[in-house]
């Protein structure tokens, strides 16, 4: 192999790396000369302090109206009010409630919106910059997998930020944790879920989609398990709360055991399962390798994440150490999420936005917008996220970001919106996006590199599969526009 080759390979290997295990690598991370190896105990190095998502912006209390009809400022934290009005609204414990007029619905909705916005725009920035790459991919991937929505940013904050702290430790840790959470508690309809009247919700999706997936449990499981979970809700400062006076105490046979089980110890039976180690195992390598399982990879893997006692970033680091995770199979074959294709450009080109309003426009019409997954099942991925509009979209986001290009989309009605039934307008986007790049590292990159040889060296860079001749000869001019073509191809939405 000649040193070009040998370097070619490793600079793929690492690219692979920070694309999967982060969101992509910086121009001076390529310029530091690690070792795959190496920038992996980097990575999780990086990766090991915990740092909460939160600014006042993020911070909503809903204005509210008396009995009279007046208007009074709820008072409170991230985590204060978390009391449930029949239509989802906030209000702080105790407060008192009358009818709100529609102007009084419309401000608290704009309220609501513009701190569910702050979440997503910080946390996307967040995704872009922090050095902490693994735990903010790992917390996009529990985000996912532990799929929840509700109307309520604080609640919707608070388990954000126990995903977070919790991402790369134990499972059974942060399965506890997010099952305790108010707004998951709420979303699966735990806080009906009493004795004599049991809601199978919770239980049915902790089973399916948190831990074992189907196949693995009975009808009889959920119904069991349901009255497990009994009495669990959450009171108006946004705490858990065990309701005993709701709680079935009754014993309850659950995957083969018997016993007067409470909700803790229905999930410690789950955990016991080998089913639910190959399950998270599969779930991980879907989204960290390859969209297709491979047993002969997953059922070790699985193994040793069980002997371990679930330990995520050991599992990871088992992962992400494997020669297979290298292969030519692996490497350039995910399409990017929306998410991670946005965060991607960020990272890539230091890009800042004037006004960051557009970023939740693209996350819409692309079709991933944070906080507000599509269902408890989270987003499909995959080939879903292309279709004939959606890719015209993608590809023409370069061109916008990097050269404040207009972008015009009219976003469909969105059901999961605070305002589902936005005129026409209002849905309507066409606006020069004003945008800032810091394109001077990836000039030292191809500082050594003949101009005739700067196209091909740039899409080394760039892309994860090779170009080919007919696109790189579109690669031409200025860095600016070689990369803003390198970033309009269809190869570039792999990853």
């Amino acid at each position: 192999m000649t040193t070009k080759n040998a370097t070619t390979t490793t600079q793929r290997q690492l690219q692979h790396l920070y694309w999967r295990a982060g969101f992509g690598p910086t121009a001076e991370q390529l310029a530091a000369g690690l070792s795959p190896r190496q920038a992996l105990r980097q990575l999780l190095q990086d990766s090991r302090r915990f740092e909460p998502l939160d600014s006042p912006a993020m911070r909503y209390a809903a204005p509210l109206p008396t009995p009279s009809g007046e208007m009074m400022q709820a008072k409170g934290q991230p985590q204060a009010a978390m009391v449930t009005t029949p239509d989802q609204t906030a209000r702080p414990a105790g407060a008192a409630v009358g009818k709100r007029t529609p102007e009084q619905r419309k401000q608290q909705n704009q309220g609501l919106r513009r701190a569910f916005y702050a979440m997503n725009t910080g946390w996307l920035t967040r995704m872009a910059t922090s050095e902490a790459q693994l735990r903010e991919k790992l917390t996009f991937f529990w985000h996912g997998h532990f799929a929840c929505r509700v109307r309520r940013p604080d609640a919707a904050l608070q388990l954000h930020n126990t995903i977070r702290r919790l991402a790369l430790g134990k499972f059974p840790d942060l399965l506890l944790a997010v099952s305790r959470e108010p707004a998951m508690l709420q979303f699966l309809n735990n806080q009906q879920n009493r004795k004599q009247r049991p809601n199978e919700n919770f239980a049915r999706e902790v089973m399916e989609l948190f831990t074992l997936g189907r196949g693995h449990y009975s009808e009889t499981d959920v119904k069991e398990g349901s009255r497990a979970f009994t009495g669990w809700g959450y009171n108006g400062q946004g705490q858990f709360v065990f309701r005993e006076k709701q709680h079935d105490d009754g014993p309850k046979t659950f995957l083969g055991r018997t016993g007067n089980f409470g909700g803790e110890e229905v999930l410690r039976i789950i955990l016991a399962q080998p089913a639910c180690a190959e399950f998270i195992t599969t779930k991980l390598y879907r989204f960290f390798v390859n969209e297709v399982p491979d047993p002969a990879h997953i059922r070790p893997l699985a193994q040793a994440f069980f002997k371990s006692g679930y330990d995520i970033s050991a599992l990871l680091e088992q992962l992400f150490s494997a020669d297979w995770f290298y292969d030519a199979a692996n490497v350039g074959t995910r399409i990017k999420s929306p998410v991670e294709l946005l965060a991607g450009i960020k990272r890539t080109l230091g890009l800042e936005l004037a006004n960051e309003r557009p970023l939740i426009v693209f996350q819409k019409a692309l079709g991933q917008t944070l906080f507000q997954p599509p269902n408890v099942a989270g987003w499909p991925g995959g080939r879903a996220w292309i279709d004939s509009s959606s890719l015209l979209y993608r590809l023409q986001l370069p061109a916008v970001l990097l050269r404040n290009a207009a972008f015009d989309v009219q976003l469909k009605q969105d059901e999961n919106d605070l305002d589902p039934n936005q005129s026409r307008a209002a849905r309507t986007f066409d606006a020069p996006v004003k945008t800032t790049v810091q394109l001077a590292p990836l000039q030292r990159l191809l500082a050594g590199t003949p101009a005739a040889q700067q196209p091909a060296r740039l899409s080394e860079i760039l892309l994860q599969t090779p170009i080919r001749p007919e696109n790189l000869a579109l690669v031409r001019g200025e860095l600016r526009d070689m990369t803003t073509v390198l970033l309009s191809l269809p190869e570039y939405q792999l990853m």
